[in-house]
């Protein structure tokens, strides 16, 4: 072919490359503007935390109405109806409504799976009625239609911790909430839970204004000032001075704990005044004489244990890691471009990944059977120091009839009270010791030496006899010094 006739081809080729050429060029500048506009709207959503559909102030009660404004959360909130099966509270129970109880299902009965819960709270509401947790849609409802509160007399105070409080204090104090708590703690029971609308809500824990978390329960804004004076901290104002982090456990912490009504007025009271330490909740009643109730059997005064969570995670490595029980209960997650909390607050285990693989590198197996078997040496050691009170408090009913001496009586029951109380702190915080392996570990040896004791007692050992070994006692001014118990 002559060079004249070559010519044209390529140029035909030199053509097709430009066309080409440009024709990718066109698409990676559509790709790149395309990105750059996709950036650009991630990051506007990110600016946005949230559309303002409603006004919000504090007079903003139903959860409903917050809603609107902010729907991925409320969404996931109204999960908490839902039931979540965990190893150790795996279904509920169907029941036939009634026209007090219009309810279809129940949680398992705590009652009727261990019966020596029975026999510990003898003699006390407990012993009627106890059933497993479920999500906190249902706190009040499940309050409301408990045996505890329907055949004893109970006061308002128990309502703090199962419904949003802060309409009833709001009414009940005429705008003064602190009044209004102080109102609502010593009404009955029946009167202050008439007054309650909802479960928890968002008015709860939430600034309405800032939607910055907030206290609203004076029983712990009081609590958490005693502790933190308890650790040199003067005038604490937690609303003022917690740290965002802390605020993430704190509205926790505002019902998931150890609690007492102190006085006539059954004022809700956090018993924090030398810490929050098993051993310094049990000096702080020692010292002011507290009981919950004489046990029907052994006419003993008891100590009831509440639902200590807060307290055991304060024990606990993820407290001493600053996570948060936000970070475990209340997952982060993405939605679009926005960082949001899940609302529906439940056990970590519904999902590893999103949970404990945070921070976790290991295997979502590896995890969970870590979690299976920290609970199921804790359901061991606990069982061991239930047998162990039941059996005293059996010796102790035996001794009675068989005329033991008072003082050996006495004496007895003295031990069976702390016995009693520190295996119920256990069996009462709700996550089956994971929240701290080891302080529970010392909370239920501390159980079994008590009943230990009490036995001894009843056969005559005196007490001067059954005080710690003088090793026992230079290892214990050893852990005191250190601060680290």
């Amino acid at each position: 072919m002559s060079e004249e006739a070559t010519k044209p081809a390529r140029r035909q080729v030199h053509v097709g490359v430009l066309i080409a050429i440009a024709v990718i060029a066109a698409g990676a500048s559509a790709a790149i503007t395309a990105l750059i506009a996709n950036i650009s709207e991630r990051k506007g959503e990110a600016r946005t935390t949230y559309s303002q559909v409603v006004a919000l102030d504090e007079k903003t009660w139903d959860p409903a109405v917050w809603g609107q404004n902010f729907p991925v959360q409320y969404d996931a909130y109204l999960g908490t109806a839902e039931f979540t099966p965990t190893a150790h509270n795996e279904a509920l129970v169907t029941r036939t409504p009634t026209a007090e109880d219009d309810r279809t299902a129940t949680t398992a009965s705590k009652l009727e799976q261990d019966p020596r819960l029975v026999t510990m709270w003898s003699g006390y509401a407990f012993a009627l009625d106890y059933r497993h947790l479920r999500g906190h849609e249902w706190m009040l409802k499940d309050q409301q239609t408990t045996l505890r509160v329907l055949m004893k007399d109970q006061p308002g105070a128990c309502l703090n911790c199962h419904a949003s409080t802060p309409p009833v204090m709001d009414e009940l104090g005429n705008g003064d909430q602190l009044a209004g708590f102080a109102a609502m703690n010593k009404m009955p029971y029946s009167e202050a839970s008439a007054l309650a609308e909802h479960p928890i809500a968002c008015v709860d824990c939430h600034d309405p204004e800032t939607m910055n978390l907030r206290i609203s329960r004076p029983a712990f804004a009081e609590g958490i000032k005693n502790l933190k004076a308890s650790e040199g901290i003067a005038d604490y104002e937690v609303n003022k001075d917690a740290t965002d982090q802390e605020m993430r456990s704190y509205v926790c912490a505002q019902c998931h704990v150890e609690y007492d009504f102190a006085g006539e007025d059954k004022t809700l009271t956090f018993p924090w005044n030398n810490g929050t330490d098993i051993d310094d909740v049990w000096d702080y009643y020692q010292e002011i004489g507290f009981t919950d109730f004489e046990h029907k059997v052994t006419e003993a005064g008891i100590v009831k244990a509440q639902h200590p969570e807060f307290e055991a995670w304060s024990a606990g490595v993820h407290a001493a890691n600053g996570v948060s029980c936000a970070d475990c209960h209340m997952n982060y997650e993405r939605v679009g471009a926005q960082k949001v909390s899940n609302h529906d607050v439940t056990t970590p285990m519904t999902d590893v990944k999103a949970t404990c693989g945070v921070c976790h590198t290991a295997s979502e197996q590896v995890i969970r059977d870590r979690v299976t078997t920290i609970q199921n040496r804790f359901v061991a050691s606990r069982d061991r120091a239930l047998d162990s009170l039941t059996q005293l408090i059996a010796a102790i009913e035996q001794a009675k009839s068989d005329g033991t001496p008072s003082d050996q009586l006495e004496l007895a029951k003295k031990y069976q009270n702390k016995a009693s109380f520190y295996i119920d702190y256990a069996y009462s915080e709700n996550s089956f010791g994971f929240h701290a392996p080891d302080y529970f570990a010392r909370i239920i040896t501390t159980s079994l030496d008590m009943s230990r004791l009490g036995q001894l007692a009843l056969l005559g050992v005196p007490e001067e006899q059954l005080e710690p070994s003088d090793v026992a006692k230079a290892n214990a001014e050893h852990v005191a010094e250190t601060g680290l118990k």
